[in-house]
């Protein structure tokens, strides 16, 4: 393997486990922030308890997911220097302020409200409490606004001059603004929706398994079930217009997406097959006649443009084949699984079988899984250039010695290794021992220090 690969893998490596965490915490916090409304509307109620019970745990998954978040966003950030001085060189005066602007607005707005939200708790007014866990909300969701912009002009780049090689913005409207980000920005935030409402409903549904639930998880495992089971039809029609988007945009993302070798009308859909790029065809294909053209375009008489109109490159057709489709696949288990889980709850109120519950906990993983092949379909689908159309790939990585490279890869997997089953533990070990919050519950090491003073 050459530099360029070995440095596209420890890339791919950086930013697939640093998107984990975000993916968690964007929704996440707006689920705190139900809980915590909840529990102020229910206060002195016997139902107060539990939603205080709900909100303390998710707190510290939260907190522990923002620092893993921030510790590996600022390493993703440095590979662009290190790796990809090219990129920053020809678009560093468009990547670099939408970079800067995700700081001085998302993440100082985070980081000043984070320590009320997570030890300000009996130290100010449930109000204000409140108000700092809205903050660190939107503080995420606007993280999620700065860098999707910045990802979505990578792909559908306008509002740009190119002058002495370098870029330029003419109009930053139309940077922030381009004709992908819309789509991608509700993408991603029902990606994060689906990916924290299947992890409190399944390490809930553990918890209920392995009997060390509490009446918050009660309270959180129907809501996270609910919104999942709304989110995902939602996800299905926003995927649908990203679809016709990248079609307009990027029919050569499309056609890797289906193995679309040939410009054909009425394309069929290809279910499932071995694409072979040394060939130009799909081995072992599956198709369903017409459905193709119908999914991609809305009409089934459309033609589609296939790989052979892209002489100047394509993407790597078998991983952006693939990857599509384990996303796809999980978006549909996500889909019989949480109407499952809503319809159970709407028949009954006494609890759910255990059959749901191993599905739900064998589930909570899954926006991961899914995450992670859509950001692989995005992408790999943009190769074989970064700025799709105008700046290649190739001509834009650092110019080390592949063994150097691949000495850095091998101990960034090896610490991404440790760290997420480190996090998954840590996970387990929260669902089975809940620490219950009281009126004396710890909230920062002031709170902490013993009252005869420091031993």
């Amino acid at each position: 393997m050459d530099t360029l690969l070995l440095s596209r893998i420890q890339f791919a490596a950086n930013i697939g486990f640093h998107i984990l965490f975000p993916t968690i915490n964007i929704a996440l916090c707006w689920f705190l922030v139900y809980f915590r409304l909840r529990y102020n509307r229910a206060k002195d109620t016997a139902a107060a308890r539990g939603w205080e019970e709900a909100y303390y745990l998710w707190t510290k998954i939260f907190a522990l997911s923002f620092a893993i978040g921030v510790v590996t966003g600022i390493t993703m950030s440095f590979q662009f220097g290190t790796n990809w001085p090219g990129f920053m060189e020809r678009a560093g005066n468009i990547a670099g302020p939408l970079l800067g602007y995700e700081v001085l607005t998302a993440f100082f707005l985070e980081a000043t409200f984070l320590s009320v939200m997570l030890f300000g708790r009996d130290r100010v007014s449930d109000r204000v409490h409140l108000f700092a866990t809205l903050m660190v909300a939107a503080g995420t969701t606007l993280s999620a606004f700065w860098i999707l912009s910045l990802n979505s002009w990578m792909q559908t780049p306008t509002g740009y001059q190119i002058l002495d090689g370098r870029f330029h913005a003419t109009s930053w409207l139309e940077v922030i603004f381009n004709p992908s980000f819309a789509y991608r920005l509700v993408h991603m935030l029902l990606a994060s929706t689906l990916t924290a409402a299947f992890l409190i409903a399944g390490l809930s549904a553990w918890q209920l398994l392995r009997n060390t639930a509490n009446d918050g998880t009660r309270r959180a495992l129907p809501a996270a079930v609910i919104a999942a089971a709304v989110a995902i039809p939602l996800q299905i029609l926003a995927g649908d217009t990203h679809g016709l988007n990248t079609l307009a945009h990027q029919p050569a993302k499309i056609a890797a997406i289906e193995a679309i070798w040939q410009t054909e009308k009425s394309a069929p859909l290809t279910l499932v097959g071995w694409p072979n790029e040394k060939e130009g065809r799909t081995d072992y294909a599956i198709q369903v006649p017409k459905l193709g053209s119908l999914i991609l375009a809305h009409d089934s008489e459309a033609q589609i443009k296939g790989l052979n109109e892209f002489p100047n490159g394509h993407p790597p057709v078998a991983a952006v084949f693939w990857s599509f489709r384990i996303m796809v696949g999980m978006g549909v288990l996500m889909l019989l699984v949480s109407w499952w889980g809503a319809w159970t709850l709407s028949r009954s109120k006494s609890g759910y079988p255990r059959s749901l519950l191993y599905a739900l906990a064998a589930m909570t993983f899954s926006g991961w899984v899914s995450t992670l092949a859509g950001w692989c379909v995005t992408e790999i689908g943009r190769q074989p250039f970064m700025v799709y159309g105008l700046l290649r790939t190739a001509d834009l990585v650092a110019d080390h010695p592949a063994p150097m490279v691949l000495s850095t890869l091998l101990a960034y997997l090896a610490l991404y290794v440790f760290l997420l089953a480190a996090f998954v533990l840590v996970l387990m070990y929260m669902a089975s021992h809940p620490a219950q919050p009281t009126p004396h519950t710890p909230q920062s090491p002031k709170a902490a220090t013993p009252v005869g003073g420091p031993a």
